[in-house]
Formats: C-alpha cells, structure tokens, sequence
C-alpha cells in the first residue's frame, strides 16, 4: 500500500511541474493543441531566450466562420498586459490560414515572436488571441513563460 503511495505522489509532483496552457475567454473555437519550439513542457514555464525568434502553433477547432482573423499577443507581468508587437498581425497571411475559415473545420495556425534583447529578465504570462472580423477572441491562449 505504501509503495502505490509513494507512486502516486511522484506521479503528482511531475504532474504539478508540467506546463499547462489555458484557455483565457475562447468565445468561437476551442484550441486542441499547442506547440513551441525548444519549450520543455515537463516544466512549469516555457524558456525564452532573448535574442531570438520563436516558433509557435496552435491547433483549434472552430465553432463559427470567421472572414478575418487577427492575431494579438500580450505580456502580463505583475498584473499588467503589455503588448508584444507583431511584423504580420493578420493571421490569414503567412501562419497556415487561408481565410474565410469554416465553421465546423480545424485549422493549424503557425506564428513566430521576437524575443527582443530589450525585454526584462521575468517570468511573463503570455497571452495569444486569435481574433475574427468583429474583435471576438476565436480562441485565447495563456501561456506561462520566463524571457532569459
């Protein structure tokens, strides 16, 4: 009894120190997946390294069709959102969307971010929206992150 104890609770604290993205407020689609290059998901941030270039992709599934599709990204830090700006915001151009996206169909969106050599040192809460023609998030992604 002891030894499935003891297994049980190795198996929790790995599990606590995974990264875990979370959905902030998707109001027309659901994300199934999300992948960052070079991010070690068996730990409780993604590493990002300045001086860099990040390459994302989320997978989602889509509720409702969506004629454009904007994409913005956010840096909260203590409480407060900053933006991360973007050469190429509109996400039907270069990121593995062709638009108008159909309701009912999945798609894979690609992206890649600047870490600039100018940002701080700090663990950073990002957060990635898709957004279609009206402002309404398709999907809202939040991920925990350490720029170093």
């Amino acid at each position: 009894m002891l030894r499935y104890a003891v297994i049980a609770c190795a198996a929790l604290v790995a599990f606590a120190g995974a990264l875990e993205f979370s959905d902030c407020g998707s109001k027309t689609g659901k994300f199934t997946r999300v992948g960052i290059e070079g991010c070690d998901t068996t730990k409780a941030e993604c590493i990002l390294k300045r001086n860099t270039t990040v390459s994302f992709s989320i997978d989602f599934a889509l509720a409702e069709e969506a004629t454009a599709v904007k994409t913005v990204v956010h840096g909260k830090v203590l409480g407060i959102e900053m933006p991360f700006p973007l050469s190429n915001p509109d996400a039907c151009v270069d990121s593995g969307l062709k638009c108008p996206l159909e309701k009912g169909e999945s798609y894979r969106y690609t992206a890649t971010l600047p870490v600039l050599r100018s940002y701080p040192k700090v663990s950073v809460l990002v957060k990635w929206e898709l957004q279609d023609q009206d402002g309404a998030d398709i999907i809202c992604v939040e991920i925990p992150a350490k720029i170093q």
